[in-house]
């Protein structure tokens, strides 16, 4: 399959992100610049981590006017698959394709740490490669990853299966309400939610960075036990669904 990775001014992530795509999946991957309303026919977007246009006002608030992004916007209204990673999942969210906010952390300040993850729902092209109740470990770096909707918003996405991971202790168990989360949750995000998808299911922003936990040479940590490194189920998941596609369609075609 093919890939598109944004670059945004600020954008630290993308070529490390390029990086995974096309040196340990060995698919074809392409940079998409700011300015370009040009997607070259990828089949999947990415906007990765970083600090596009300086963060200013807001993060993701400038970004979101690029011309890219309308581009983006078109795809995904046409059922393209478009990941937000860290900055990437503020984008889309200034950008109305995912519903909430992303906001300062609880503790004010920037964190870069392993986090545990819980995989919520599997039936979507983002995180199938996994299931239900699985804990993945894999990093955060952010100031503002604090995620926030209102009460009604946060039912809704619930009720939807469209919270993808949920942060959580390593032996995927949660605070109760009203206790303290904050030896697993980095961020102070509500439920814990760590990444959301859209309602039309193709659509998907997460905080932790899956390229740091696809390949050892992005990390600065030990690396899991044997055994695929949980960011790379991420990218695996939707070249699957990918290829999934291509085979029905080819089938149809047939028939």
């Amino acid at each position: 399959m093919k890939w598109g990775v944004v670059s945004f001014p600020g954008s630290n992530d993308d070529l490390g992100t390029l990086h995974v795509l096309r040196n340990v999946l060995g698919h074809e991957a392409v940079p998409l610049w700011h300015k370009s309303s040009d997607l070259a026919n990828v089949d999947c977007v990415i906007l990765p981590g970083g600090f596009s246009y300086g963060d200013y006002l807001r993060c993701g608030a400038i970004a979101r006017f690029s011309a890219v992004m309308a581009a983006i916007t078109d795809f995904a209204a046409h059922g393209g698959l478009v990941l937000g990673i860290c900055n990437g999942f503020q984008v889309l969210c200034e950008a109305g394709l995912l519903p909430g906010a992303l906001g300062r952390n609880r503790t004010l300040s920037f964190i870069c740490r392993e986090a545990t993850l819980r995989v919520e729902s599997v039936a979507n092209p983002f995180v199938n490669r996994a299931l239900v109740g699985d804990v993945w470990r894999i990093p955060v770096k952010h100031g503002e990853g604090c995620y926030v909707a209102d009460e009604a918003t946060l039912d809704q996405l619930e009720r939807d299966g469209q919270v993808l991971l949920r942060y959580c202790r390593p032996d995927g168990s949660r605070a109760r309400e009203g206790e303290d989360a904050s030896d697993y949750n980095p961020n102070g995000s509500m439920r814990d939610i760590a990444g959301v998808m859209n309602a039309t299911r193709n659509v998907f922003g997460m905080m932790p960075h899956p390229e740091h936990g696809a390949d050892p040479s992005l990390r600065e940590v030990s690396w899991p036990d044997a055994g695929v490194p949980d960011g790379l189920r991420v990218f695996q998941s939707i070249a699957g669904w990918i290829a999934d596609l291509g085979q029905r369609a080819a089938v149809d075609s047939m028939r």
